[in-house]
């Protein structure tokens, strides 16, 4: 699962760079999830009893030990134990396929796994926010509005239910890994033309606009780490340049897809209405060759959960913003799931706030070209320069959201060169009368960072050279009110920082 932890193995793209990942190993070490969190699904039928997924399913506890048949929590539905097909209005499916052979692709299944498939089991694959294997990852709650080719399936009024049931029934994260086409989207290979700004989506879609507003003011509790929700978007798979909505509209988050390299995945959305860039993998990047035919590659792609019916040994690879999205859905529970262990309450926006500016730059690889294989095996070329500035604020960092959650300030260092950091603009900027007088780091954090030598202090600045992408925590010791009179030292403090090692990172220190 190179999205989770890259460390630039060629054996998944011979471009695959280290650190284009998520960080979220360092972020693990402070929190894996918690099941207070819950994150509804809104996608295909999540198959709750597989073995990766089952106990990190939400259960509705009163339907689980009532009565067949009766409503026993009085919600509405009758035996929604892990949520409810809203298509069908009954039990929850995964392995509906019509006399064509379509039907249900496993993609809910796939969604929910990246977002918490049971961590530390010794099986299978890992979620972002699926715990330490000690019952202590966030909850799925499986909200099913897709099913295959089922009559009513991805309505608006399908949706709209799904949407309130999430907020009424405890969920804080909406995964939403689906959406219309973009209306700036050159051609259609499925469905209709989308809309092309937020008034057209919510003229012909109200119901659905009404629901989604509902969840993002009314999910969460006021004894929680959020009041509101959050409604997170797959952005598009047309190569638009423009997301598709709903994710696009102004208070829900629209998520592009990279590839292992920081690159722009070759179908992604970009441009208007895309706020956020993660993992989504692309097989058009990497090709095995046998018999010097291409073969495309798989192991580009994102790996995580299926059903058995669609695959054999219950895991699989698929590619798309799709499988961007819930690694952001993802890093917002370790995010929500920390505030919690913190006792840290925030407002939607807020939140919103702070995850959109926990990333590391992307920006600087859109430059250029790259070349790429299309679906019939001939060779393209991608222009990455219509990417800049277009892919959203940055390429997502779990371990940027647990220290904004702390409340520690995160510093971008470069990797490669001895780099000269300048705190004052992280202090309060100006000329402060702070003088630095020491910098405290561990021998592990050295060792990730591939720091060989002590940072050192000069004209009150930090040098240091860090060769390896990743992630510590340092401590500074400064003097306040020293002055220029050597006859006071001034009060010592001591302020913590977070370092991000990453090959760039962006002019602007990562703030919006």
């Amino acid at each position: 699962q190179w999205h989770y932890i890259n460390k630039g193995d060629k054996a998944v793209a011979q471009t695959a760079r280290e650190g284009a990942d998520i960080n979220v190993e360092d972020a693990w070490k402070l929190t894996a999830g918690d099941p207070k969190i819950i994150v509804a699904v809104v996608d295909e039928g999540v198959k709750y009893t597989h073995p990766d997924l089952a106990a990190n399913m939400w259960v509705n506890t009163r339907e689980m030990t009532g009565t067949t048949g009766v409503d026993d929590d009085g919600n509405g539905y009758v035996d929604d134990y892990y949520g409810y097909n809203f298509v069908t209005n009954g039990p929850i499916s995964w392995d509906v396929v019509d006399d064509k052979g379509e039907g249900d692709s496993g993609h809910g299944t796939h969604t929910a796994g990246t977002v918490a498939a049971i961590n530390n089991n010794g099986i299978g694959v890992c979620g972002v926010a699926g715990g330490s294997g000690n019952d202590d990852g966030v909850r799925i709650m499986s909200c099913q509005a897709l099913s295959g080719t089922a009559a009513g399936s991805g309505t608006t009024a399908v949706m709209a239910r799904a949407f309130k049931y999430a907020a009424d029934n405890g969920a804080v994260i909406l995964q939403c890994s689906w959406g219309y086409v973009s209306g700036s989207a050159n051609s259609y290979e499925w469905g209709t033309p989308g809309f092309k700004d937020e008034e057209e989506w919510a003229t012909n879609a109200p119901l659905e606009k009404d629901a989604l507003d509902y969840f993002l003011h009314n999910a969460g509790s006021p004894n929680g780490p959020i009041e509101g929700g959050l409604a997170i978007f797959a952005g598009g798979n047309e190569s638009a340049p423009q997301a598709g909505f709903p994710g696009a509209a102004e208070d829900c988050i629209s998520v592009s897809a990279t590839a292992a390299d920081y690159t722009p995945a070759t179908y992604t959305n970009y441009g208007p209405g895309t706020t956020i860039a993660a993992p989504g993998g692309d097989q058009d990047y990497y090709y095995e060759y046998f018999d010097d035919n291409h073969k495309r590659g798989e192991i580009g792609c994102v790996l995580s959960t299926l059903p058995y019916d669609i695959s054999e040994t219950g895991y699989g690879y698929m590619e798309g913003t799709s499988m961007a999205c819930p690694h952001v859905s993802g890093v917002a529970a370790l995010g929500l799931s920390y505030a919690l262990q913190l006792g840290k309450t925030f407002t939607q926006n807020e939140f919103t706030t702070l995850l959109l500016t926990s990333v590391n730059d992307i920006n600087q690889y859109c430059t250029g070209t790259k070349q790429y294989f299309t679906d019939k095996g001939s060779l393209a070329t991608l222009d990455l320069s219509q990417y800049k500035k277009g892919m959203g604020t940055g390429y997502i960092d779990a371990y940027q959201v647990l220290m904004n959650v702390r409340g520690i300030t995160c510093i971008p260092i470069p990797v490669g060169s001895q780099y000269t950091l300048n705190l004052q603009p992280y202090l309060g900027g100006g000329n402060l009368d702070l003088k630095i007088t020491e910098i405290s780091i561990s021998a592990e954090d050295m060792n990730r960072l591939g720091i060989s030598a002590n940072p050192t202090i000069f004209a009150n600045q930090i040098i240091l050279k860090c060769t390896k992408p990743g992630s510590a925590v340092v401590r500074i010791k400064l003097l306040a009110g020293n002055g220029n009179n050597s006859g006071m030292n001034g009060m010592p403090i001591t302020k913590e920082f977070a370092f991000i090692a990453r090959e760039v990172h962006s002019q602007n220190g990562g703030w919006l």
